[in-house]
């Protein structure tokens, strides 16, 4: 009965579109959209909970027989990142809430629920064809809300990102058909281990990386995510963090795992490409002159950090925990980047300079915040860095140290591309009120000159009101609790890797035990 329910994570959403969109109130559609992902979370904990006896849980869809039938398959994998993007998207949408994006556009929360309804079909499908359709249905409502919100530059950045995922989309279904071509199948549990056993899936397998690492926003295709992604909105933005790039990482673990068997030979052409991802996003992080722009380098960043944790060693539980990590911290970056945005008008950080003078709350979380980004206790990025180093460590070699060396160098110019940010919204004068001319700033800092900047003589009052630090303040507390909670975390992230490691329970419930294996099964596991 349990596995019956998995394809509901896909049909609710679309259903709850549906609703919202000839609902005639608003006020009921917002409650609708809020109440999907965190669903989404509550049935990612009950997962997690049943698979601590059934590792994994399927379901065939269709009528067909298992192979051939659509599978929607759960592990502890998939379960972990439906609690991690179901809180993330909620967060992101009540941050949208606040900010009156839901009220600008009747259209907003079916758009949003469908994005939603694409993320969780593409975290439980075993099969790629229908991985390539549940990642253009993500795709098809997010061209809309990029066209209806953010900046003036919205069209342009529209534009680019719809090239780049129609030209991606097309180089994945691509793929889909050269692995059906030479595998015969593109069931998952059916191609495990058929990139080691035949070079030729192994090949086209690499096509469908390649347009999943594109979409990821990997080098050297990566210039759209830090260009568009500041276009939107800081919700959109949020929520496009938390379920784009991601679930673009989650199908190359997944197929990494399967198909490939976490074969180190393949791997050192991902890992090079990990490598410069990280090196390169790190370094360009610590130019822009807008503070959303600043993490979108950051986000290319971390997708290679991801990606090298994958790459260098024989159990992605590294790669497992940094992701969530990531999605947790951007997420919290950029939302409380973006209340100060939305009250202040400007998102560059000449405009948002001074704010630690006026905004304190949002000062503490954003230290918070940018300790997380960049690996310092007590948060999680301190967890997800020590999983990939002692990953990369244990693997031993050249490639080994040389994972760890970029990894820690591009943390440290992650450092450096933060302090600037600080710098540059924190500090120096008093922030501009919202609505000053030109006149009414000068006078303040004549007043800043005469009496000092300190906080004893200057402490203008707060202007970026407490409901909108609330989303980011409540995903910079989640980082936390996740490094003072590990050790209840970590026996799930065990049993992911367990199940990505060795693949014989998540083929026998794909296939329905090992009776229903044929002579067709490339490369399937009795």
């Amino acid at each position: 009965m349990t596995a019956l329910l998995l394809p509901l994570l896909a049909a609710i959403p679309v259903m709850a579109a549906a609703v919202t969109a000839i609902l005639p109130s608003r006020q009921a559609g917002r409650l609708v959209a809020l109440a999907v992902p965190a669903a989404t979370a509550v049935a990612g904990v009950v997962l997690l909970v049943l698979h601590r006896s059934e590792p994994v849980i399927a379901a065939s869809v269709g009528g067909f027989v298992p192979g051939v039938a659509i599978p929607f398959v759960s592990d502890s994998f998939a379960a972990l990142m439906l609690v991690t993007t179901g809180v993330v998207a909620l967060m992101s949408l009540v941050f949208c809430d606040q900010t009156g994006e839901f009220g600008r556009s009747r259209y907003f929360a079916p758009l949003a629920l469908l994005l939603l309804a694409g993320a969780n079909g593409a975290l439980l499908t075993g099969d790629l064809f229908n991985l390539f359709v549940f990642v253009e249905v993500m795709l098809l409502p997010s061209y809309a809300l990029i066209a209806m919100t953010g900046t003036w530059r919205r069209l342009g950045v529209g534009r680019l990102f719809v090239v780049i995922n129609l030209l991606t989309s097309t180089l994945l279904l691509a793929g889909v058909g050269f692995v059906y071509g030479t595998a015969g199948s593109v069931n998952l549990a059916v191609l495990a281990g058929a990139a080691q056993e035949d070079g030729r899936v192994a090949a086209a397998l690499g096509v469908v990386l390649m347009a999943l690492c594109i979409k990821a926003g990997a080098v050297p295709v990566h210039g759209w995510l830090p260009r568009a992604y500041p276009g939107t909105s800081a919700g959109v933005m949020a929520l496009f963090s938390a379920l784009h790039t991601k679930v673009a990482l989650y199908a190359v673990i997944r197929i990494w795992a399967t198909a490939f068997d976490l074969d180190p030979a393949w791997g050192r052409v991902l890992l090079v490409v990990a490598l410069v991802t990280a090196l390169w996003g790190a370094v360009a992080s610590a130019s822009p002159v807008g503070a959303r722009e600043i993490l979108a380098w950051q986000m290319v960043s971390g997708v290679g950090v991801i990606l090298a944790a994958l790459a260098v060693a024989q159990a992605p539980g590294g790669a497992i925990v940094y992701m969530i990590h990531h999605m947790v911290t951007i997420g919290a970056l950029v939302m409380l980047i973006g209340a100060a945005e939305h009250v202040y008008r400007s998102g560059q950080l000449g405009g948002l300079s001074g704010l630690w003078y006026r905004e304190r709350p949002l000062g503490v979380l954003l230290v918070l915040a940018i300790a997380a980004l960049v690996g310092l206790p007590p948060t999680s990025g301190l967890t997800g860095k020590l999983e990939v180093v002692t990953a990369a460590l244990g693997t031993g070699g050249a490639w080994g140290v040389a994972t760890v060396v970029v990894v820690l160098v591009s943390s440290l110019i992650g450092l450096v591309a933060m302090l600037r940010l600080w710098r540059g919204i924190m500090w120096g004068g008093p922030a501009p009120r919202p609505g000053d001319d030109d006149g009414d700033s000068d006078e303040r800092q004549r007043e800043v000159d005469e009496h000092g900047d300190d906080d004893d003589n200057v402490r203008p009052s707060p202007r970026v009101p407490a409901r909108l630090l609330v989303p980011g303040g409540v995903l910079a507390a989640l980082s936390v609790a996740i490094f003072l909670g590990y050790g209840a975390i970590a026996p799930e992230v065990d049993r992911a890797v367990a199940g990505l490691v060795d693949t014989d329970a998540y083929v026998s419930a794909v296939l329905d035990g090992p009776d229903a294996m044929t002579d067709s099964t490339i490369g399937g596991r009795s």
